[in-house]
């Protein structure tokens, strides 16, 4: 994996969550959209993959992979696809999705339904570590995806997926923790969570969930020939929790400045493969 050309990348698509690249009216357009479970993230790239427009908005709309709001969904995907379309000025056709690894038929549906009800053409649907290592291009390794719900990884041996799984144990958990530890709503303990201020004094608190998430990282790649991990999703950004991860494992742990918008970049990324 080149870490600079990550990060480059995914600095690239923090600006263009404000602005948009210049693209021409018939030049290719490609869409990927990401249905978490406290963020759905769409990002448009062009045929070479560069990030060209990024959209983003909070929602609690999915739980575990499952949604649980389709209404809701559907109306938040159309929202950001009408958003992005404004500011390019062209019509977006073509999008692939993701998912964690393990969702059933008929989740994958509903997620394909929300995304076809907010106008756009659903051409793959992929789980969400596959994704992410669109933009990592892991040859050997364990992608490891940490969002709202769930734990999910991708086992790669020489860039081919020989193995995926997904538990429950993710963002939403440490919010609940955070909750019960200072009495307050799960809303002002998101807010503490987000807030950079108080990143030491979060992790000490939710140190416990994190050596779970470690558990079920060892779990599944024990017995199998894993030399580093990857670590990608919103959750990662916890300050200093790659640190849990390695101790616990033993493995090497790399974890991108900004691992939230991997995932989301890599599934518009393999929308352009699919053409």
């Amino acid at each position: 994996m080149d870490i600079e050309a990550v990060e480059s990348r995914i600095a690239e698509l923090e600006r263009r969550i404000s602005t948009v690249a210049e693209v021409s009216a018939r030049e290719k357009l490609y869409v990927g959209v990401d249905l978490g479970t406290a963020y759905i993230v769409v990002v448009v790239v062009n045929a070479s993959g560069e990030p060209v427009a990024c959209a983003l908005e909070f929602a609690q709309v999915v739980r575990d992979g499952l949604v649980v709001d389709y209404v809701g969904a559907t109306q938040i995907v159309r929202r950001l696809v009408g958003q992005l379309q404004e500011r390019l000025g062209r019509e977006l056709e073509d999008a692939a999705i993701a998912v964690p690894p393990g969702t059933g038929v008929r989740e994958c549906a509903t997620h394909r339904h929300v995304v076809e009800g907010a106008g756009l053409n659903v051409t793959s649907i992929l789980d969400e570590p596959t994704a992410a290592n669109a933009v990592l291009n892991v040859e050997n390794g364990v992608i490891v995806d940490i969002g709202g719900g769930t734990t999910g990884l991708s086992i790669l041996e020489n860039g081919k997926v020989t193995y995926v799984a997904d538990e429950p144990t993710g963002g939403t958990h440490l919010t609940l923790v955070l909750a019960g530890n200072y009495g307050v709503s799960f809303e002002e303990a998101e807010k503490i969570k987000k807030d950079p201020a108080r990143q030491r004094e979060v992790f000490t608190v939710v140190k416990p969930v994190i050596e779970k998430m470690a558990s079920i990282i060892n779990s599944h790649i024990r017995g199998r020939n894993v030399s580093d991990i990857y670590l990608v999703g919103g959750t990662c950004c916890l300050k200093d929790m790659e640190k849990i991860i390695a101790k616990e494992t033993g493995k090497p742990v790399c974890k991108p400045s900004n691992p939230f918008l991997v995932t989301p970049l890599g599934i518009a990324l393999n929308c352009v493969k699919k053409d």
